[in-house]
């Protein structure tokens, strides 16, 4: 199954580091028959692309807790594309939601998906009213609508080294 696995940019380092990274709680996005159900219509890839985007939101909670550590946050949404075989369907936490059973293997990805630099001031301002928005709030919602409006740039594998050195 095609999994998006929200992550930061220090742990897209780990993953390139160590070949592997095991996802925050083994949480992963994808399109489940949940989230099929869930649309009046769409094609498999607007769904799959529902999916991605509940991952993005997921790395913006990821930006907005390493935010309050106080320590230099990369302010960049990074969404991991991977085939797993061994996921386990987890509705009851929301129609997109799966749980990897272990450490994602580098040979596993499929894509990785990253913000330009462009949207560095739209993903602070958005991980930081992200629970807001979550809870309502139109004003947070208009922000965290302001960094989905700068799409993830695809990069393949083997170009992630490179885009890491660059950054």
């Amino acid at each position: 199954m095609r999994v998006y696995l929200p992550a930061t940019v220090p742990m897209l380092r780990r993953l390139v580091e160590e070949k592997q990274w095991q996802p925050l709680g083994g949480t992963a996005f994808a399109l489940t028959p949940a989230l099929r159900e869930s649309y009046a219509s769409g094609d498999t890839e607007e769904l799959e692309y529902a999916a991605m985007r509940e991952a993005s939101r997921a790395s913006l909670r990821l930006i907005g807790g390493d935010l309050g550590v106080g320590e230099k946050v990369e302010l960049r949404r990074v969404v991991i594309s991977a085939d797993v075989d061994d996921v386990t369907l987890r509705p009851d936490l929301d129609h997109a939601v799966v749980k990897v059973s272990g450490p994602v293997q580098w040979k596993q990805i499929a894509a990785v998906h990253v913000d330009a630099t462009e949207a560095e001031d739209a993903v602070r301002a958005a991980a930081e009213v992200i629970d807001a928005a979550d809870l309502g709030d139109p004003d947070a919602d208009f922000t965290l609508g302001e960094a989905e409006d700068h799409e993830l740039a695809w990069y393949a594998p083997q170009e992630v080294p490179f885009l890491l050195e660059l950054m």
